[in-house]
């Protein structure tokens, strides 16, 4: 009997849609969560060249938890590309002014850097409060990985 390796086509993927509550939650450890839907490695039907993942919703992104110093002491930076254009913003002052690209930021870190990567991002959604408008895809809740959080503790 000959096996062959599957490959998932661009037709034959259908997508789901997830909510989470980012309140309470440690940045990183759910921003991993959430680009391992986007890319769909949670599926069987992975494959790393074709976008087989789900779409996201992130709800109260401006109540994500940070650990120790990171509030006042990580900087997010940006380049004009002239001389002397460098801008540097804390983690404080984008979390009053923006605080979706906290999240957008470090999802997009994690994502690959070429076209697939950006198609990925564009099926995340996320906003500051409890209300979003995708009440008609009927998102079911993501299921966390609580591992990693057992195993930081002990």
């Amino acid at each position: 009997m000959e096996r062959r390796t599957y490959s998932a086509k661009p037709g034959e993927v259908t997508r789901n849609w997830f909510v989470v509550d980012a309140e309470g939650k440690t940045l990183g450890r759910l921003c991993s969560a959430i680009a391992a839907t986007l890319r769909g490695k949670n599926k069987p039907i992975y494959t790393p060249h074709i976008d087989t993942g789900d779409f996201v919703i992130v709800l109260n992104a401006s109540k994500v938890k940070v650990t120790g110093n990171k509030e006042t002491q990580k900087f997010y930076y940006s380049h004009s590309s002239y001389p002397g254009g460098l801008k540097t913003t804390s983690l404080k002052d984008l979390r009053e002014r923006h605080p979706d690209r906290i999240i957008e930021n470090a999802v997009r870190g994690m994502l690959p850097r070429n076209a697939l990567g950006k198609q990925q991002i564009k099926k995340l959604k996320i906003f500051e409060g409890t209300q979003h408008p995708h009440g008609a895809q009927n998102p079911a809740p993501l299921e966390l990985d609580d591992t990693a959080v057992r195993q930081a503790t002990r």
